[in-house]
Formats: C-alpha cells, structure tokens, sequence
C-alpha cells in the first residue's frame, strides 16, 4: 500500500503531525523503533505514579491556542516546575532568584544579590571566556558557578567543563524576585494520567507499527509514501557520513520508595 505520508517516530512531534493530516484525510503510516508510543514522553503507570520514563516533560507555552489545542485532547494539571538543587547535603532554589542568593549568601535584597555577583564576576577581569567555566563565572560569579551548574553540566556532557565550549551558555537566567517558577509561561502543566493518554488520543485511528526501524532498511521504507517525516538523529538518517553530531547525555536510575509522599 502506497501512503501520503510515512512519519518516522511516535513522539510528541510525529503524533501532532499524524492527526492534522488524518483530519485533512491524507493516508499516514506511522512507525517507531521502540515497542511504544509517545518518544521521550512516554509515561507509564508504576504503583499508580505517572512516571516519566525518558526524564520528568513539563508543558509550558504562552500560547493560548496551543494550549487550548493539547487541552482538548486530555485534561492537564496545574503542575509548577519548581526544582531543588542539592549541593553537599544543603538544597538551594532554581532557577537562580532571590531564595537562591538568600540561601547562598544571607542576602535579602535585590541590590545585595547583584552585588554579590558583580564582585564575583571580576574574577576575570574582564577577559574572553574562553571555555565553559569562564563563560559561567563571567555572568553569575564563582560561588553558584561552582555549586550549582558545575557538576550538573559535567554529568550531562561527560566532560569537565573547562573541555566545553563557551557558547553552550551565551546566557544563564537570574531573577531578583522570591519566585521558585522555573518557568515564565502563561499556561504550564502535565497531562492527568501521563503523556501516553495525550499521544494515544492524537493517534486515534492512524496507522501505528512499532519495533519498526527505519534506519535499517530505509530503502524500502522511502518507498512505502510520497512523503517522509522523519523526527530521529539526523546525522544518522545520513549514516554518519559527515560524523557523528555530540548529544548531552543521561543515565536513568530508578529508586522504588516506600513512603506515603
């Protein structure tokens, strides 16, 4: 059978996608080389938790007509992003604001906090950075340089950050307000029930095969449709022929803890 479209990956991206061009009534295969939908969102239910399998997915937008659009799909909750960093046994607030520079260095306004930073920024005398480390000590200063975006950047990248590039971080955000909210947007949350209700309800009546590899026998897939959307590794869908692009890393561990919160 010939289709419109072949769209290679069931992910959030692949599965919106799938849905529009059904409603246009083009015929639309869709496959993923995992043996479920939903990609890197794909949640599933351990001991009645919601858990995020890839890595916790936060929705967040300022746009009401998007976020009208995954709403009538599924119900979201009212879920704030508000991460704790833990650094040596003390928790400190993300993203950087005025809890974080109380909790860092006793100050209680504005003007401490920025001072604080500009002392601390001197350090290079203004000097290009020329790695990662600098670059971070040049916008923030050495104290939350060194507590809280040293080892997470070096988890993530498996390097020191002295190895990376200055350009990874052109900018790093810095509130002098008590506000915890990683994000700004207008409307943010998590599906109710996980993501995999939301993907499953965008795939309704699509043509879905998993276990399926595209890159392994690509030739005959191109054929399958007029049309091909791909959402893998590019530098894969290529064979590597111009190398192989760098991606952060991330090794997920799973802890199951008996505790009532």
């Amino acid at each position: 059978m010939k289709y419109d479209y072949l769209i290679v990956g069931a992910g959030l991206f692949g599965s919106v996608c799938a849905h529009e061009l059904k409603k246009k009534g083009k015929k639309v295969l869709v496959i993923d080389k995992r043996d479920h939908i939903g990609g890197n969102i794909y949640t599933e239910n351990v001991h009645d938790i919601q858990v995020h399998k890839y890595g916790a997915h936060i929705f967040h937008t300022n746009d009401k007509e998007v976020w009208d659009y995954v709403n009538s799909f599924v119900e979201f909750n009212r879920f704030t992003n508000s991460p704790l960093a833990n650094f040596e046994g003390k928790l400190y607030s993300l993203p950087f604001n005025m809890n974080t520079f109380y909790q860092l260095w006793g100050v209680i306004t504005p003007e401490e906090a920025l001072a604080k930073i500009e002392d601390q920024r001197k350090e290079l005398n203004n000097k290009e950075p020329q790695n990662l480390e600098e670059q971070a000590i040049s916008l923030v200063g050495r104290d939350i340089y060194e507590k809280l975006i040293k080892g997470y950047t070096e988890k993530q990248w498996g390097r020191d950050c002295k190895d990376l590039p200055a350009f990874i971080i052109k900018r790093l955000p810095v509130r002098f307000t008590f506000d915890n909210n990683y994000f700004s947007d207008r409307y943010q949350g998590v599906p109710t029930g996980g993501y995999t209700k939301l993907i499953e309800k965008m795939l309704e009546g699509v043509e879905v095969y998993l276990n399926e590899d595209f890159l392994s026998n690509k030739a005959k897939y191109l054929e399958l449709a007029d049309k091909i959307i791909y959402t893998g590794p590019i530098d894969e869908f290529y064979g590597n022929n111009l190398g192989k692009l760098e991606y952060r890393s991330l090794e997920f561990k799973t802890d199951i803890i008996e505790t009532s919160n």
